[in-house]
């Protein structure tokens, strides 16, 4: 995590130039009359952002056509998103030397002179050839500076920085920074503390100012900083740091060790405060800058893997979450973010494997466990799902409201399993802990209707629920049922047709639809919403929830004899 959340408004207040907009698709119409097949090949690639494929068709293309810049820009921009820097640079000089204004190129070059400790270089390059803000490319050149040996130079532009109040937070930190790595500990702790002004420390920021403190001999102030930190979750990394801390060690301070690493903070705040907001290929080439200035940044490396991710370049984005260093306070996030993906990606043996792997390697680590149960119930694996949250609820210690979600999960599990019993204990237990929960009101109450058990209790849930999550379809169908096992048609009929229209091809809710209308005489629509049910069923219908045979015989011989067939109570509405 950066030391300093940029937010969005701030960021585009700070002017963020067209860099992140100005992602060209390869290829011009002109070249495209004379198009070989690698060109029309990288073309499809880049705008469908593949990127391996950007560079293994780009490479043949470039090869084919030397002068295009269109395809060597867009080769480069791949090469970039890949991690690919080095493969990049001999492409990046070609493209600067056909058009010296071209940022992608500069962005390249500019890696490459940082990582070299080529400063001068580097000092020319930013907020010229490249340059993603003003206060930003003034900040990267105070880190210049210091790679430079001019710590006075650095602190000026920092304070001259302090004078713009919309960034001063930002740049608080990043002069505190400065002031650590060059070993002044208390003035780095003195702005960590707000004395220049109210600061939120992120968990990085956090531990940054136990480490000056630490490292300036306020001990007691550290401890005092890092227990009130302390949430009633388990959390290893805080607790090791206060027993180092309660055991007389001085914290190592670890956050910036170069000037590099202080500009991958810069750039990697850049990416993540933009987030969603910005086009993700322009933020994934920042941050894979910061990523080559700092490989093995924990936080770097896993927002390089969240947007990836969200490419659905799965492969990738699996590889990039290994890489976070085992020994970082993030490995176990990244490791979660990993399992993630591969479920995600329906690679749900090694999702298994892995999760089971790391609950033993980290027993004190529920979150793994919670996990593991959750992939096996993706898989239909209940009773090993079961078993997996019985071992993380037999260690929390103390009720805590996030805990709903795994008492939920088993109830499921119990629930699939036939034992009732369990399952309605661990779904009041949720409610328990977080009582107005619309998807526990929800599904219990869903239950207890088809159960036929406790109609008034149900019929409050469900109604909860929907007050909560009124665009639900889902939910919205529960209330049409509960109302419809409660005889009252005419309400539950107004429910069902609001439900249908949120889910309209969701079998299920189509399915409850034509009984409700059959109940109130519009038998025609009934079996009109009976056949739409049957249409919609895919692989991924729950054939628990719903019987397709069931339907055809409704469709045959109508509802009142089905319910005859089964020895159900026939169809009475309650005035």
């Amino acid at each position: 995590m950066p030391l300093f959340r940029l937010t969005p408004s701030t960021l585009r207040r700070l002017a963020l130039p067209a860099l992140l907009a100005a992602q060209c698709a390869v290829g011009t119409a002109t070249y495209a009359d004379n198009a070989a097949g690698a060109y029309l090949a990288v073309r499809h690639a880049d705008l469908t952002r593949n990127f391996p494929e950007v560079v293994e068709y780009g490479v043949r293309a470039i090869a084919e056509d030397p002068e295009n810049l269109d395809v060597l820009e867009g080769l480069i921009v791949a090469q970039i998103a890949l991690g690919k820097l080095d493969d990049a640079l001999p492409y990046a000089r070609r493209l600067a030397s056909a058009s010296e204004d071209n940022q992608i190129a500069a962005l390249v070059l500019l890696g490459d002179a940082l990582a070299t400790d080529d400063w001068d270089t580097a000092s020319g390059l930013v907020g010229t050839r490249v340059s993603i803000a003003p206060v930003i490319d003034q900040m990267i050149q105070a880190w210049i500076r210091i790679g430079q040996g001019k710590m006075s130079d650095a602190l000026a532009i920092f304070d001259g920085l302090g004078e713009d109040s919309a960034s001063l937070g930002f740049t608080l930190y990043q002069k505190a920074l400065t002031l650590a790595y060059v070993g002044d500990f208390e003035g780095a702790a003195r702005i960590l503390g707000g004395e220049q002004g109210t600061l939120n420390l992120n968990r990085s920021g956090l531990f940054a100012h136990a480490q000056s403190l630490s490292q300036s001999d306020q001990q007691d102030k550290a401890i005092e900083l890092m227990t009130s930190a302390q949430t009633g979750m388990t959390d290893p990394e805080v607790a090791q740091i206060i027993a180092d801390l309660e055991a007389g060690k001085t914290l190592e301070f670890d956050i910036i060790r170069s000037p590099q690493d202080g500009i991958a903070e810069l750039l990697f705040a850049v990416a993540e405060s933009l987030g969603s907001e910005g086009d993700q290929t322009g933020i994934l080439l920042y941050n894979r800058l910061a990523e080559h200035l700092a490989p093995t940044h924990a936080g770097v490396l896993i927002l390089t893997a969240q947007i990836l991710e969200g490419m659905r370049h799965h492969d990738l984005a699996i590889e990039t979450y290994g890489k976070v260093p085992q020994d970082s306070f993030a490995y176990q996030h990244a490791a979660l973010g990993r399992t993630d993906v591969l479920r995600r990606a329906e690679r749900f043996d090694e999702a298994t494997g892995e999760l089971r792997t790391l609950a033993d390697a980290f027993p004190d680590t529920l979150r793994f466990r919670v996990a593991l149960g959750d992939t096996l119930m993706l898989q239909d694996r209940y009773d090993e799902a079961r078993d997996a949250y019985d071992l993380a609820i037999g260690q929390f210690e103390v009720d805590l409201s996030a805990q709903w979600p795994t008492y939920f999960q088993r109830a499921i599990a119990a629930h699939k399993l036939d034992d009732w019993t369990a399952a309605e204990a661990d779904f009041r237990k949720a409610l328990e802990l977080s009582p107005e929960q619309p998807t526990v009101l929800n599904y219990l109450g869903y239950s207890l209707v088809e159960r036929r058990e406790k109609m008034d209790e149900a019929l409050d849930m469900i109604e909860r629920a929907v007050a909560a999550r009124p665009d639900r379809g889902y939910i919205v169908d529960s209330l049409g049922w509960v109302l419809y096992r409660l005889g009252r048609y005419d309400e539950a009929v107004v429910q069902m047709e609001r439900a249908v229209e949120l889910e309209p091809v969701e079998p299920i809710l189509n399915d409850h639809l034509g009984d409700t209308y059959w109940a109130v005489g519009r038998k025609r629509e009934a079996e009109f919403q009976w056949s739409r049910a049957l249409s919609f069923i895919t692989d991924d219908t729950d054939l628990t929830e719903l019987d397709p045979d069931r339907i055809r015989r409704k469709l045959e011989v109508g509802l009142d004899v089905v319910l005859e067939e089964e020895g159900a109570a026939p169809l009475n509405a309650t005035e």
